[in-house]
């Protein structure tokens, strides 16, 4: 089932009037100068799904209006299945303690049938630079299409705190229980070193294909894990806990595990993070995340909603025309926003999109 958001209304979210929004199944291109409120439209629609924001650290108090007369932000929504004749409502109410949810009008806590995928071209650079940000990006997209390898991740960080703690406060009788948790550690590691080898393995055609088809670039892109632990059974990581304990018992803490692993870029063969250009740098990356997409669609049957913040300052216009394209012959719901004019007017010329320009919060469709 294909389903996207026909129309949105909200109450009170940053900057943004409640006017009514209606968006098309397929590309809505959003206009307007910066700080203006494109972002902030992109983010609602994320919180709509997610029940929260694609920014960090974000609360409460940082989403609602300044101007708001009350302490609430309201969501009401109209979702269709492009496949089907089938119309969900959903709604909400953000309040700064709690958050109510209605499907069809009445209560609910489940989780609606749609997934979202972010494109910040900023990303790049921490992708590139931050091993932290290499791996939560991939535990994070990992666990959209796997439920078994967020089992295993949950269960690993669970047992991997636990340890930890023994180790840093060191209580009665901790040897033997850290003992006792290393079994369940080694399973686990297992278990999420096998869902990040499988998932690079399905990620890394669909990424050569991107690559090639939005950049027009001859490259040999490839994805490489890099873990201790990568060609080990459970019993070899098992072992490597037992020998490591005594070290992890000075320092206090675990010092290896599957929470160090690293991924590499290789462009050519080479690590695209020393050998290649910035520009090539962040083609990769953009490449990665519409590999993903292209993944998540054969796991699921249905493509996510793709939110794609002002990408034109990444891009020449070749490049931009090949995303252009690249976007008009797929069947998923896209959000894209821009500030470039250059690269507006491309997008003015996509046959049957939906064009919005917001100006200091309010948002009329051209």
């Amino acid at each position: 089932m294909q389903y996207k958001i026909s129309k949105i209304q909200l109450t009170n979210f940053r900057n943004l009037g409640n006017d009514l929004i209606v968006l098309s199944d397929n590309i809505n291109c959003i206009f307007g100068d910066n700080g203006n409120g494109k972002t902030n439209l992109l983010e609602a629609i994320h919180f709509l799904i997610h029940k929260k924001s694609f920014r960090k650290n974000t609360a409460f108090p940082q989403i609602i209006s300044v101007e708001c007369e009350e302490p609430e932000i309201l969501f009401n929504s109209l979702i269709i299945n492009t496949e089907e004749d089938e119309k969900l409502t959903f709604s909400g109410k953000v309040l700064p303690e709690s958050s109510q949810w209605f499907l069809n009008n009445q209560p609910t806590k489940k989780k609606l049938p749609l997934e979202t995928v972010f494109i910040n071209p900023f990303d790049s650079y921490g992708f590139h630079t931050t091993p932290s940000f290499r791996r939560n990006w991939f535990d994070q997209h990992i666990s959209k299409i796997s439920p078994e390898y967020k089992r295993s991740l949950s269960k690993f960080n669970q047992a991997l705190r636990f340890r930890n703690n023994l180790l840093s406060k060191k209580p009665a009788h901790y040897e033997q229980q850290i003992q006792a948790n290393d079994g369940q550690l080694a399973q686990y590691s297992f278990e999420v070193i096998q869902g990040r080898k499988n998932f690079i393995a399905e990620l890394q055609g669909y990424c050569e294909i991107t690559f090639k088809l939005i950049f027009d670039e001859a490259h040999k892109l490839d994805i490489e894990l890099e873990s201790k632990f990568k060609s080990c059974s459970v019993r070899n990581i098992h072992d490597y806990y037992t020998e490591s304990l005594q070290k992890d018992e000075i320092i206090g803490h675990t010092r290896t595990g599957v929470h160090r692993d690293d991924y590499v870029f290789h462009l050519d063969g080479f690590n695209s993070y020393e050998y290649a250009s910035l520009g090539q740098q962040k083609m990769s990356f953009l490449s990665l995340i519409f590999a993903y997409i292209e993944l998540f669609r054969y796991k699921y049957t249905s493509y996510p909603i793709v939110l794609i913040d002002d990408v034109s300052g990444e891009l020449d216009s070749r490049r931009w025309k090949n995303l252009i394209e690249y976007l008009e012959a797929k069947n998923f719901q896209v959000l894209i926003t821009t500030a470039n004019e250059s690269f507006r007017e491309h997008l003015e010329s996509i046959a049957g999109s939906n064009k919005l320009f917001i100006d200091n919060g309010d948002i009329k469709i051209l």
